[in-house]
């Protein structure tokens, strides 16, 4: 009955579709076929009659089911090999867990014949176990004093030993041998020996800008490494010999650079760290004499300066005191030259006082009493002390100067002593006393120019003093030959009150 069915209603839809592409079929404007059916994208078997479709709707069904017996045929083989699939899998898993068990007893085994071999080396180390405990607590320690010594920058390779013997020592299946042992006490004793040792070799070292460079280095012990430009810092996390961006005062480098110029067996003095770089890194941060006092061309560096040296710890007042002290000393130096000069000739003229030159004071005092010989004495006398106070001024020209920069510096000193002071604690009070370098810029300003006053006052004290001495002796020699120049007149003219008490 149901295929009758599926027959009747086959029929039923050819015929449907029969009908619909014979209406279908119409011509367009242009004369052209248009089948919906093709435009559908459906394929389209012509069959001349009703019978003809039957046919092809049997053989159809045929293939349909020939197909379907063959998917059917696949299914039944695919099932049948799944199970010997399956079958082949249980019986691998039943070998592999007899295999598990077989090797979780060879385990066991194992196990037991590790301890009972683990007891019979310790049995037969005894004693040496300790020695092998101690021999690598001694290369680990000595791994960290090598990697931190400076002897390591001549000697370079000498951790890799250590590391190897450390790693090895740290398994316990595995012993130092005696030939191990035996370079690991030598490598001690060539670092001791090397410690006390001066010694120069080639190395590389890496500049300020970050270039490595190949040179001359002389190594001190365990302490020092120098070049010939001076010291150099080792760097120990990357073992590298680092020229340091500063060098310390010239009181430590001279001596680097002096050791560093020196034969062998020669003895010169050397400044040593002991603390192996860091008192070294502290001395580099000290301002240096130039950065205490400051630069004379800091109005021209952008500083903000509108005086020179006033970039300096002193500040403005220590840059006017710089100034001051520099023209005091100017003036007296002006003065000694002077006056020295004046001198020699006041000297020469003095040892010829008959042929008067115009070049000194002597001969202009001289020369006046050559063209007054006719004069009476006390007229001459007037006028030899006229030609000495004209000459005086030029004499002690800017002494006076240099006396008030001497009196004046150490009050200037004391006022930027008081700034300071100030500056001090104005910072005390915004920031409280916690950290002492909120405090230092004023303290070192007080200080400043307190040394700077008094090394301005010191030098032109001495300069004044050196100065005046020099002018009274020139104004004495003017004196003294004035006076004997009258009294000579006044010999030969005769003195006419002498004359009346006579009569």
């Amino acid at each position: 009955m149901r295929p009758t069915v599926l027959r009747i209603g086959f029929v039923a839809i050819a015929l449907f579709l029969a009908v619909q592409v014979s209406v279908a079929q119409e011509e367009t404007p242009e004369g052209e076929q248009v089948n919906p059916l093709v435009d559908a994208g459906l394929t389209i078997v012509e069959a001349p009659s009703l019978d003809d479709l039957l046919q092809l709707m049997r053989e159809k069904r045929l293939i349909e089911n020939e197909m379907e017996r063959d998917r059917l045929q696949r299914f039944e083989d695919e099932r049948n090999n799944q199970q010997v699939l399956l079958d082949d899998a249980e019986a691998d898993f039943a070998r592999e867990q007899q295999r598990s068990r077989q090797l979780d007893a060879q385990q066991a085994e194992n196990e037991t014949e590790i301890a009972n071999q683990q007891t019979i080396l310790d049995d037969r180390l005894g004693s040496l176990r300790e020695l092998f405990g101690v021999l690598q607590q001694v290369s680990g320690d000595a791994r960290g004093v090598f990697n931190g010594s400076i002897v390591s920058t001549e000697l370079p390779d000498r951790h890799i030993f250590l590391n190897d013997l450390a790693a090895k020592m740290g398994t316990a299946s595995q012993l130092a041998t005696v030939d191990e042992m035996e370079h690991l006490i030598f490598l001690l004793m060539q670092h001791l020996r090397e410690t006390g040792r001066i010694s120069r070799f080639v190395g590389t070292v890496q500049s300020a800008g970050g270039d490595q460079v190949e040179q001359d280095v002389l190594r001190i012990g365990a302490f020092n490494v120098v070049t010939q430009n001076g010291y150099v810092n080792y760097d120990v996390a990357t073992g590298n010999m680092i020229e340091l961006p500063r060098q310390p005062s010239a009181e430590f480098t001279n001596t680097a650079r002096g050791a560093f110029r020196s034969d062998t067996g020669d003895m010169v003095g050397f400044a040593v760290d002991p603390t192996r770089g860091a008192l070294l890194s502290l001395e580099t941060q000290r301002a240096t004499f130039g950065e205490m006092v400051g630069s004379p061309l800091a109005l021209f560096q952008g500083k903000g300066c509108w005086l020179p040296f006033c970039d300096g710890q002193g500040g403005m007042v220590g840059s006017v005191i710089i100034l001051v002290g520099i023209v005091g000393v100017l003036l007296a130096i002006e003065r000694l030259i002077m006056l020295t000069l004046i001198s020699q000739k006041v000297s020469a003229q003095r040892n010829d006082p008959g042929n008067p030159r115009e070049d000194n004071p002597l001969g202009r005092v001289i020369g006046i009493y050559h063209a007054n010989k006719e004069v009476d004495n006390e007229t001459l006398q007037l006028k030899m002390g006229e030609a000495v106070l004209r000459e005086t001024p030029a004499l002690t020209r800017n002494i006076a100067i240099v006396q008030v920069i001497s009196v004046v510096a150490p009050l200037m000193g004391l006022l930027g002593t008081v700034i300071g002071m100030i500056q001090t604690f104005q910072a005390i009070t915004l920031f409280g006393t916690g950290d002492p370098k909120i405090m230092a810029s004023g303290i070192s300003t007080a200080l400043m120019t307190t040394v700077l006053g008094l090394c301005v006052a010191i030098p032109t004290v001495l300069l004044h003093a050196l100065v005046s001495q020099y002018s009274r002796s020139v104004l004495h020699v003017l004196d003294e030959q004035s006076e004997g120049i009258i009294a000579q007149h006044a010999e030969q003219a005769g003195d006419p009150i002498s004359d009346a008490k006579a009569e």
